[in-house]
């Protein structure tokens, strides 16, 4: 099957059952043309299609070439008049000879169509066409966001050399009123990101070749800028890190604020095709020095308070979501399908047609079925949900895992601050999980609490769309913390949620639990020494090295456990105060009670303490 008999299927295929045009493309097993050229073919046809149907129809190409039908005729016209290569079949190919014979015809008929749209040049009826296809359908047009790469250029840089003859105007309002023109605003809440007219691209510039500019959602930027992670703050995790768009700008952020020598972005992410997009990302933004991507390893298998993440002190955690809230993933241009003579007639003679045909566009014909809701998630997998039962078990299932992997970033050791994002507008996968977060047991033992709307940066605490109080139960508090867009409401972003939470330095739950890291039992963590780790650091609390003698040269003591073993604090082996709270050194160690002092060479807890020949 041809590149055209195989594109017109997908043309004139049902828009409402088996997901996004690009998931039904490039999932299909079956295809034997190359996917990325029958997808493109099949998005312009769709994009010219209204000016192609008249086209056709003027030309009365359906009439003279029985063999053709409207798909087919709708995609062998657009190559022959606006692809740069021409029809891709052979010149002796039937489907080729059959349009081309018109060629003069077709033309001509193009040319009419243009000056009917008062457009001087092709080059500005394509522009027109772009920004049509962007609003049909009522939908608001989305400009095109580009951060520039700190790590690389500069806002100036580029303007002077990938924008130049740009104008700068003052807010997205003119920029997405403004397809085909050259105008662009810098943006007031996302350092370094440029909004430019829909269907702009710069994807052919240097620039973008070299990784000096990377498009990326305006909402796509905010869990790096709230997370604002800076010099002495450790390294940081990016947990779910495919494609790079966020692993890239917060190793901009953390360069531009100065990074400290040795602090490095661990990038993770379990999928080994897209940790090689990932790779390859990381390389061309010029942060491949300094952040380590884990290829086809799952966060959630990794030991927080392992020795290699014991300096962790920021993590970004955007795991997979509904999708829901994405610009262009389900959006098609309308398709406008050319008739032909007879066809014409017959909708001449039934005037109720029309109305019927549109009947079934809508997806209203018939019984009035209510087409199935279709889920794209940031992995590209298709869920078709044919009942609100069902969506209410996909948000769950989401939220249950999405909850698990911010349980599992509280863990680690050393962390001060987290984000967690989706590109979802259910509060299921939103609100919900920072209420849950919030009230579970690790968090509460660590000391974690929502980053509020105050304490934000600049860009993040200015942003005037927040969470939902009820969905966050009447607190407002939490929903002024929580960050959330939506698509189609002016301000040109996806539909998006971020919100971010910090811990205290030290804080009333951590004194009562002392000094050292538990797991979400409250049982304090050992290595296989049987050496606990404390909060402070994330470091052990005695070093191997140094056991043998301290600095006068004297044995250091090793107080082993209690007899029996069991947990320190539980069995109340250390000295406390008058108030009942346990008595620690300047490095957080407790002192021990005389009597356990004197006996502490004949306890055996279960594990035999340290080997004295080590």
């Amino acid at each position: 099957m041809s590149l055209y008999h195989e594109a017109a299927n997908l043309l004139s295929a049902p828009t409402t059952h088996g997901g996004s045009l690009k998931s039904r493309i490039f999932g299909n097993k079956e295809l034997k043309s190359p996917p990325a050229q029958v997808y493109a073919l099949v998005l312009e046809t769709r994009k010219w299609s209204g000016v192609l149907k008249e086209v056709v129809e003027s030309a009365q190409l359906l009439g003279a070439e029985r063999k053709l039908t409207a798909a087919l005729a709708l995609l062998l016209t657009h190559d022959l008049l606006l692809a740069k290569s021409g029809i891709a079949l052979p010149a002796s190919h039937g489907l080729r000879a059959a349009v081309e014979r018109h060629k003069g015809r077709l033309t001509s008929e193009l040319s009419r169509a243009r000056l009917r749209r008062k457009c001087a040049t092709i080059e500005t009826l394509r522009a027109l066409v772009e920004a049509e296809a962007i609003t049909a359908g009522g939908r608001t047009p989305h400009p095109r966001w580009a951060r520039v790469n700190a790590l690389k250029s500069t806002v100036d840089d580029q303007l002077e050399t990938t924008f130049k003859g740009y104008e700068v105007v003052a807010g997205v309002e003119e920029v997405m009123a403004s397809a085909g023109k050259k105008v662009l605003c810098l943006d007031g809440n996302v350092p370094n990101l440029l909004a430019l007219p829909p269907g702009t691209d710069v994807t052919r510039s240097e620039a973008y070749r070299k990784g000096e500019v990377i498009f990326q959602d305006k909402a796509s930027c905010f869990p790096a800028c709230l997370l604002d992670p800076g010099p002495g703050e450790g390294d940081v995790v990016d947990a779910c890190a495919a494609p790079g768009n966020k692993t890239t700008h917060l190793a901009g952020i953390l360069e531009g604020r100065g990074r400290t020598e040795g602090e490095r972005i661990f990038a993770f992410e379990k999928d080994k095709g897209r940790a090689k997009t990932l790779e390859r990302m990381v390389k061309t933004a010029g942060s491949d020095g300094f952040t380590v991507v884990h290829q086809g390893q799952d966060f959630l298998k990794v030991d927080p308070t392992g020795e290699k993440y014991a300096n962790v002190g920021a993590l970004l955690l955007d795991p997979s979501c509904s999708g829901s809230g994405i610009v262009g993933r389900d959006d098609l241009p309308e398709l406008h399908l050319p008739e032909g003579p007879a066809e014409g007639a017959a909708v001449a003679g039934k005037k109720g047609d029309k109305k019927d045909r549109k009947r079934k566009r809508d997806g209203k014909d018939g019984g009035g079925e209510k087409p199935p809701v279709v889920l794209v998630d940031d992995d590209g997998e298709t869920t078709v949900l044919s009942s609100e039962k069902d969506l209410t078990a996909r948000i769950a299932a989401l939220a249950a895992f999405q909850l698990t992997l911010l349980l599992h970033a509280f863990a680690f050791p050393a962390a001060r601050k987290i984000t967690y994002s989706t590109c979802s507008v259910y509060a299921g996968e939103n609100e919900h999980v920072v209420l849950k977060a919030l009230a579970s047991d690790i968090a509460r033992q660590r000391g974690w609490r929502v980053l509020k709307r105050e304490d934000q940066t600049r860009g993040m605490r200015e942003w005037p769309v927040r969470g939902d109080p009820d969905a966050c139960d009447g607190d407002t508090e939490v929903a002024e913390a929580c960050i959330r867009t939506y698509r189609d409401d002016g301000r040109g972003v996806m539909g998006f949620f971020v919100a971010g939470f910090v811990r205290e330095e030290t804080t009333t739950a951590e004194d009562d639990l002392g000094p050292y890291v538990r797991d979400s039992n409250g049982v304090i963590v050992r290595d296989e020494m049987g050496i606990p780790t404390l909060k402070a650091n994330g470091k052990k609390a005695i070093n191997l090295d140094e056991l043998e003698t301290d600095s006068d040269g004297k044995g250091v003591e090793i107080y082993a456990g209690p007899p029996g073993g069991g947990d320190d604090d539980d069995q109340g082996p250390y000295v406390r105060d008058a108030e009942g709270r346990i008595v620690r050194d300047a490095m957080g160690m407790p002192t021990l009670k005389a009597a356990l002092q004197s006996d502490k060479d004949d306890i055996d807890d279960g594990w035999n303490g340290f080997d004295d020949d080590d």
